[in-house]
């Protein structure tokens, strides 16, 4: 065994050190599964249930809708979609028609939906009917040549498909989209077409999704990836659960799959090993959440620290058999101890273990092992095909215990950022031995048997109930109200969501605002899990000799 990979003396029996995933796209996974569980069922969604048969079938027919639509090979389709059926059948048809997913929060406000749209070039969106009031504020700034809608009936069965409009309109909460020369219906597409798309050769580096992370500057960075990166990473998780049974497990979505981390951890590692995803449309419901836990008996559940935490103490839990749950990958976040532990017991048994990984690193990189040695405090062991080390400022490997910046390689590392050399240099680098390594940012160790620990996060960024908020994204909105001179956001403990935003400001001379007037502001313009939940005025910031805000002395003076 290589000295400098100790990591492999604790894999768990049966996870191996080197992993052949095939040269396929990212579509063949739900082929494979639709080849060898026809008639399980692939979705299930508030009662429906769809089949792989019938999933795939979908697919095929969108893939041929986009195709006589006009979209061609590497043309960016975005998704702003909850987890639905979909929203698989719009991503997995997405790139049976050769075409570049781009997911799209639907937290996004038209502001956050025009910059995205504009720096994808996306000409062609998939939406939910409620969200497309949005689009019509945009519409004229954004490349976007046609839309797709559908709606959460859509995918209900009957008779909820006829009541949830008449339940929505009674509440006032009714969008109705007209019918226009560029507006598609998705059933009627679906209904039009044939399950017969045309062929498209794929190279396992054609770029598959552009996943938008912030990064530590707060400008939306389009992360490039390959058919090879999702491939391979939803091998690799596959890889470290060796338990599970393909054709037998069932999967809760109840984490986002416009997030990467709910993409391959939910959906792809559920369709490539043919187990039933039940999906949550809002994992907020806890009694909804906690109802389908018991009725539907999940055996895989991959989540954030906070809804764990949810579960954990919700009064109604004890009210629930959740012991079907055996394993948890928890991600996004730090997963606190007291959660894990009483998870477990609540779940009669559930191993709830933390990971790390990036949005462009497929997401996931290192895992603690399910049933092995799960070492309390840190990441775990790199994952089959991961490498990984601890670097100085030079890029050279530090022995074990000594802090530094964590850098990882492997096959499922993006290729860079969209249309962005600069930010793709300082992001991958060639390091001694002359492959391509990520530069996480995240300071980190090793000790002598593999284990990784993340000593501080990238710099100033805020992870709220496992989104990531970059403060310079709302500080530009708090300097955008009239009454701001200077402001500064940092991340404040949270006992709900593991931080939250804290906006320290200072006003102009002669003008005045409240807490509640700055928070109304921020919640026109940005995602609500964006907004700041506390505000405190000063007189003035502190700051460096050149005038930089120190946010570093803020977070410290909060705490205090």
């Amino acid at each position: 065994m290589p000295a400098e990979k100790p990591w492999f003396a604790h894999y768990e029996k049966g996870v191996p050190h080197h992993l052949e995933v095939p040269p396929v796209p990212l579509h063949r996974l739900l082929e494979a599964s639709a080849d060898r569980f026809p008639d399980r069922v692939a979705v299930e969604f508030l009662g429906k249930q769809t089949t792989f048969r019938e999933l795939l079938d979908q697919v095929r027919r969108f893939a041929t809708a986009l195709q006589a639509l006009g979209v061609r090979r590497g043309d960016r389709v975005a998704i702003m979609l909850p987890n639905s059926p979909q929203f698989l059948i719009a991503f997995y048809g997405a790139s049976m028609a050769g075409a570049v997913a781009v997911n799209t929060s639907p937290l996004y406000v038209a502001r956050e939906l025009a910059h995205q749209m504009v720096d994808s070039e996306a000409e062609t969106l998939i939406m939910l009917d409620q969200f497309f009031p949005r689009y019509q504020e945009v519409a004229g700034e954004i490349p976007v040549k046609r839309v797709i809608v559908t709606g959460i009936q859509d995918a209900l069965p009957f008779p909820k498909n006829l009541l949830y409009p008449l339940r929505e309109k009674l509440k006032k909460r009714w969008t109705t989209v007209k019918p226009q020369s560029h507006v598609h219906f998705l059933p009627q597409l679906l209904a039009r077409h044939s399950p017969n798309p045309a062929r498209v050769d794929f190279a396992p580096d054609d770029v598959a999704l552009l996943q938008y992370t912030g990064g530590t500057t707060g400008v939306p960075k389009g992360a490039m990836l390959s058919h090879r990166n999702l491939v391979s990473n939803t091998y690799q998780c596959r890889a470290w659960m060796r338990d599970l049974i393909d054709g037998q497990e069932v999967v809760l979505g109840a984490i986002p799959f416009f997030h990467v981390y709910g993409m391959t951890v939910a959906m792809n590692l559920s369709v490539m090993m043919g187990a039933a995803l039940v999906l949550v449309p809002n994992p907020r419901d806890l009694k909804m959440l906690l109802g389908i836990i018991q009725k539907r008996r999940p055996t895989v559940f991959p989540a954030v620290p906070t809804l764990y935490n949810a579960i954990n103490n919700h009064p109604d839990t004890p009210q629930y058999d959740l012991s079907s749950i055996r394993a948890c990958i928890s991600g996004s976040a730090p997963l606190p101890i007291e959660t894990a532990h009483k998870f477990k017991e609540i779940t009669r048994g559930a191993n709830l273990v933390e990971g790390y990984g990036l949005t462009e690193t497929s997401p996931v990189t290192h895992v603690n092992p399910i049933y092995g040695e799960n070492r309390t405090g840190t990441i775990g062991l790199p994952l089959p095909g991961v490498d990984a080390r601890v670097v100085d400022q030079d890029g050279h490997e530090l022995p074990p215990g000594e802090i530094g910046e964590l850098a990882v390689s492997g096959p499922n590392v993006m290729l860079g950022y969209w249309r962005n050399e600069t930010e793709t240099a300082r992001a991958l680098r060639s390091l001694e031995g002359g492959a391509t390594w990520l530069m996480t940012g995240d300071m980190a160790t090793m000790d002598q048997d593999g284990y990784f620990r993340i000593v501080d996060r990238k710099k100033d960024l805020i992870i709220a109930g496992g989104y990531n908020i970059y403060p310079r994204e709302v500080e530009e909105v708090l300097y955008a109200h009239p009454a701001v001179l200077e402001a500064a956001v940092v991340g404040v403990p949270d006992p709900y969501r593991g931080e939250t935003v804290k906006a320290f400001l200072v006003l102009r001379p002669g003008t005045t605002a409240t807490a509640e007037e700055i928070s109304a502001f921020c919640r026109e313009r940005l995602s609500p899990y964006k907004v700041p939940r506390q505000v405190e005025f000063r007189s003035e910031l502190p700051k460096t000799a050149v005038g930089k805000i120190l946010r570093r002395a803020l977070l410290e003076s909060s705490s205090t």
